[in-house]
């Protein structure tokens, strides 16, 4: 897979993660929070009537009532206005704390109704007699009594529900002011036993009861409460920070270690190559780096080993052509160095054909110093052409009145099928340049008796032309090293039967910067054939053939 792929994979995964794992957080922070709010909410709520309506049941009164108000409303750290169904304002926690009065949320009012919810022994229902249910009554009343009066002068109440949930007050410091309840008299009135009779036809015998009850004490009893909570615009419980952090630690540590694992990936194969171009640096020019894969980085690896590759093989082959040239020069040197040391020392007499002779080499020397340049600026682009149309059969027409003398002396003949002109646009000095080369080639391949052609024809766009001769051929393995730098297909030709090795390196040079190609087909012992194909001169109309 790509790299930017794998990369871009990796921050939508991050990103991905990131936004569903908020998201999750989120609902499930503000789900179980508003869960909590309402159940808080609901037990607050449950506490603050629950210890108000077992102040009512207890004390038979609202009298006394803020002392518990202010309590509640700082241990639950809501607002709370208690006020009878009348609207009579009995506490108020803001007042009570030293405060203006806070607007009230706009939640309903809380009924708190401290009448006692009777009891019945469980499945003694039907047993319990009107009279028993009528003093429960009356007991009801009495009770809620002494426990008011008791409140008011300041005694302690404590009140316990007896068999029917009736409170029954006792005190450690009665007052003389409140007179207890008697245990022995029948509390029972006969209009509570008038107002209890048609129960005993209900089907709902407990419901009719309560409901009885409830009317008979309500004159006794104190008023029902409406209780508000709360205050308008208070500011909504907010999300806890702890799990967010969490999950937002958890995230960025998920990212630190793709970013980890990512550039791990990335600098590993970034380090080797680092290592390995200091390596080719320092001259280690087998260094290379491990390249699998196909993203990116593999292919920079691949790219970096090709380069090691070419800078390794022009490494060796400078070292070679260093060594070519080194043996192509050292013997004609050592050679000119011997003579001269000998005609000084008087050894030799400086005939004529001794000095021909060393003139002759000299020239080779140089020659051969004038092909590598040749080659040097050829191979750096740099060798100057000036490029006009050329008409090929009168270039074929010169090298061959050029080497016809050769050819005579050699007893070869040198033959011409140029029937008509094809044009080129190309540097005809360097064109001759390397038909001269590919021409000499020929003559010292041919043996006496044999036959060199210099062939024309048009193929098409292409100018073709054509070196034969009738020499000894090249065997197989040879042609792929036929342009090589100082090579000869024959090693025992020296150089004065050889030229100097490097004519068909510069022939190929030259051909390629013109844009074309040369080529070369063999059979030992029938012959060699040289080709050029150039691309003909535009609006050249003329077809050749041969």
């Amino acid at each position: 897979m790509s790299f930017r792929l794998r990369v871009l994979g990796l921050l939508m995964l991050v990103a991905m993660t990131a936004t569903a794992a908020t998201a999750w957080l989120t609902l499930r922070q503000a789900n179980r929070q508003v869960q909590e709010t309402v159940t808080a909410g609901r037990q607050e709520v449950s506490r603050i009537t629950g210890d108000l309506r077992a102040y009512g049941f207890e004390h038979g009164t609202w009298d006394g009532i803020a002392p518990t108000v202010a309590a509640l409303a700082k241990e639950t750290g809501q607002r709370i206005r208690v006020a009878t169904e009348s609207d009579v304002l009995l506490a108020d926690s803001d007042a009570l704390a030293g405060r203006a009065p806070r607007a009230l949320s706009g939640q309903p009012a809380v009924l708190v109704d401290p009448r006692p919810d009777l009891r019945f022994p469980e499945g003694q229902v039907k047993r319990v007699s009107m009279k028993q249910a009528a003093g429960a009554i009356s007991n009801y009343r009495a009770a809620t009594a002494y426990a008011a009066c008791l409140t008011r002068t300041g005694a302690e109440v404590v009140a316990l529900p007896d068999g029917f949930g009736v409170p029954r007050v006792t005190t450690e410091r009665g007052s003389s002011q409140c007179e207890s309840p008697s245990g022995d008299a029948d509390p029972s009135t006969p209009q509570d036993l008038e107002a209890i009779r048609p129960c005993e036809t209900e089907a709902r015998f407990t419901t009719c009861l309560q409901r009885v009850f409830d009317a008979r004490v309500g004159s006794a009893a104190p008023p029902r409460l409406e209780v508000r909570l709360g205050v308008r615009d208070d500011a909504p419980p907010t999300l806890s920070p702890a799990p967010t952090v969490a999950v937002a630690a958890g995230v960025a540590l998920a990212v630190i270690l793709g970013g980890l694992l990512l550039s791990r990936a990335v600098l590993r194969p970034v380090r080797a190559m680092t290592l390995a171009a200091k390596g080719l640096g320092e001259g280690d020019l087998g260094r290379r780096v491990p390249a699998s894969g196909r993203d990116e980085i593999a292919q920079l690896g691949g790219a970096f080993n090709r380069m090691a590759d070419s800078i390794q093989a022009s490494e060796e082959h400078q070292r070679r052509l260093t060594s070519d040239i080194a043996h192509e020069l050292r013997t004609p040197l050592a050679n000119l160095r011997g003579y001269l040391e000998a005609l000084r020392d008087g050894v030799v007499e400086p005939t004529p054909d001794l000095l021909a002779s060393l003139h002759e080499e000299a020239l080779l020397q140089q020659r051969i110093v004038d092909d590598l340049r040749d080659l040097a600026l050829a191979e750096a682009g740099a060798l100057t052409y000036h490029p006009v149309e050329v008409d090929l059969r009168e270039l074929l027409e010169t090298s061959h009145r050029a080497h016809r003398a050769q050819a005579r002396t050699a007893r070869i003949t040198l033959a011409l099928e140029a029937p008509r002109p094809v044009h080129v646009t190309a540097d005809p000095d360097r064109l001759r340049q390397v038909v001269g080369n590919l021409v000499g080639n020929a003559l010292r391949a041919t043996a006496p008796d044999g036959t060199v052609t210099l062939a024309l024809a048009s193929d098409g766009e292409r100018a073709v032309v054509e070196v034969r001769d009738t020499g000894t051929g090249i065997s197989a393995e040879d042609l792929p090293h036929l342009f090589d730098r100082f090579w000869r297909a024959d090693a025992s030709r020296d150089r004065a039967t050889g030229g100097s090795g490097l004519g068909l390196s510069i022939a190929r040079q030259i051909v390629a910067d013109h844009g074309g190609t040369i080529d070369v087909r063999s059979t030992v012992g029938t012959g060699t054939t040289f080709t050029v194909a150039l691309a003909r001169a535009a609006g050249d109309g003329g077809s050749g053939g041969g």
